[in-house]
């Protein structure tokens, strides 16, 4: 994220043009009681799954006990009465014996549920959707859910981060948020620990354009409604999961073989955001020069402008950008810092929201790698202008152990990105860059800790550097000038 400049830190795999101010949403009530738990057999004792996937920052984010696999998400839209319908289809693995289990929605009022088939009963308590199948889930088998929906969303609010999720536009609507959104839209195991593929079918009135994440195929109009489809066959993370309805100028192409798709809103004039939007592959080119292979089967990117959404954000496939990074003519540089998402968070997730910094930290440093490569700066410059210049906060503040009131700080970002280029002093740049593409090409559609980064850097380069990152990312005074080691 990246957060624009007007007063705001540079912030998320987003990036920011000022506070994010969202609506909050509250919770239908509860819908339908829950039958009896099945009894214990002999050899198996089905119970409930968590509420939550054990996150250390947020331990009521995603849900326990299964692995999802798959989501069919079919919406239909109605900017009119901002009235959304939907069935989302989920396919999983259990891993653990369940009677029941949880899924994030935020809203909306859920009409019917069935697992394999079978109706099946279900309850709300706030944002959590409880299912409770005909029949206990045996732990290594899989099973689909589907889930009849309705209502009008609303996104989500938190005290300390801001909100995240669905907007009613003038135009439209937009999905889109960090650390959370996905669930004010589909039901979903919202978590980046449980990454898995997704097929959209987003139906719209016609004449406006539904842009979502993967390669598109094909779009068909009836009735007045046009249904657009998109296919992401790699596992991504649902914070990555976008849809953005409105009126847009379409951009189309192909490069290497994948589907190009940029949109640009029709709120602001041709030029700047059309031509650095236009610039995605060429810079993708280039980090995949750095990284290694582009991680993913199609380009593109969109740019939005509401007053309420002041970043722009790494949407798989398709990061979506404020207009306002624009508004000062090319921004190539906030295109590089999305695209190198692609690499570092969402091909390689977090497992945990502590380390985003592994996000952060490695996508500014590839905005710095862009700026030298196209001769606005060099990396050493970037990295000496902020060492000299960063606030007190950035230095008190470790990135590898931020906390939830700093998740997107400027520390994360700027003292992640010099961490990066200490790790580069030290090890020298032969090792350093087979650091990065070795980190992409054995985690891709993966995730990972700080732990698993930090070990590979030592493999790669054969040196202890512990010292080095208890002092970059844990700190809480100004590390010394990186040397060689």
């Amino acid at each position: 994220m990246t957060r624009t400049r007007r007063g705001v830190r540079r912030g998320l795999g987003l990036l920011v043009v000022g506070t994010l101010a969202l609506a909050g949403c509250g919770s239908a009530g509860p819908e339908r009681t829950a039958p009896p738990q099945p009894s214990p057999t002999a050899s198996r004792t089905f119970a409930p799954g968590a509420a939550g996937a054990g996150d250390p920052y947020f331990p009521s984010y995603g849900n326990g006990g299964y692995d999802v696999t798959h989501y069919t998400v079919r919406v239909r839209y109605d900017p009119a009465k901002d009235q959304l319908t939907g069935t989302t289809t989920v396919r999983a693995t259990a891993t653990a014996d369940l009677s029941a289990f949880h899924l994030d929605l935020a809203g909306l009022t859920v009409r019917s549920v069935t697992v394999d088939g079978l109706e099946a009963a279900h309850a709300r308590a706030d944002d959590e959707l409880i299912v409770t199948p005909a029949t206990g889930l045996s732990s290594g088998n899989g099973f689909v859910a589907e889930i009849r929906y309705d209502g009008v969303p609303a996104a989500l609010d938190h005290d300390v981060l801001g909100g995240g999720g669905w907007l009613h536009t003038s135009d439209g609507a937009v999905a889109l948020g960090q650390p959370q959104s996905a669930s004010t839209w589909f039901p979903v195991n919202d978590h980046p620990s449980d990454k898995a593929t997704y097929d959209f079918e987003i139906t719209v009135p016609k004449g406006l354009t539904a842009v979502s994440n993967g390669v598109p195929k094909g779009r068909s109009t009836t009735g007045g409604w046009t249904t657009w489809l998109w296919s992401e066959g790699a596992p991504m993370a649902s914070y990555l999961s976008t849809v953005v309805i409105g009126r847009f100028r379409v951009t189309t192409g192909e490069h290497k073989g994948r589907p190009v798709f940029s949109a640009v809103t029709t709120k602001v004039a041709k030029g700047a955001p059309d031509r650095s939007v236009d610039r995605t592959v060429e810079v993708a080119d280039y980090l995949e020069s750095v990284l290694g292979p582009y991680p993913f089967d199609a380009y593109g990117g969109v740019v939005i402008a509401d007053s309420r959404i002041r970043y722009a954000l790494e949407t798989q496939t398709r990061p979506v950008y404020s207009a306002g990074f624009f508004r000062q003519g090319d921004n190539t540089g906030v295109v590089a810092h999305e695209l190198a998402h692609q690499w570092f968070g969402n091909s390689v997730a977090l497992q945990r929201w502590q380390d985003i910094w592994l996000n952060e930290g490695l996508a500014t440093y590839a905005e710095w790698l862009w700026a030298e490569h196209t001769g606005e700066s060099t990396v050493q410059r970037a990295f000496d202008l902020r060492y000299a210049t960063a606030s007190g906060q950035v230095w008190r503040t470790p990135p590898g152990k931020p906390g939830v009131a700093n998740l997107f700080g400027e520390s994360v970002y700027q003292r992640g990105g010099m961490t990066v280029h200490a790790l580069r002093v030290a090890v020298g740049d032969a090792a350093f860059f087979t650091i990065l593409r070795t980190w992409t090409e054995e985690r891709k559609n993966g995730n990972a800790t700080t732990a698993d980064f930090t070990a590979l850097a030592e493999r790669v380069s054969g040196k202890k550097l512990d010292k080095l990152f208890d002092a970059w990312l844990y700190g809480t005074e100004r590390p010394a000038e990186p040397r060689p080691l």
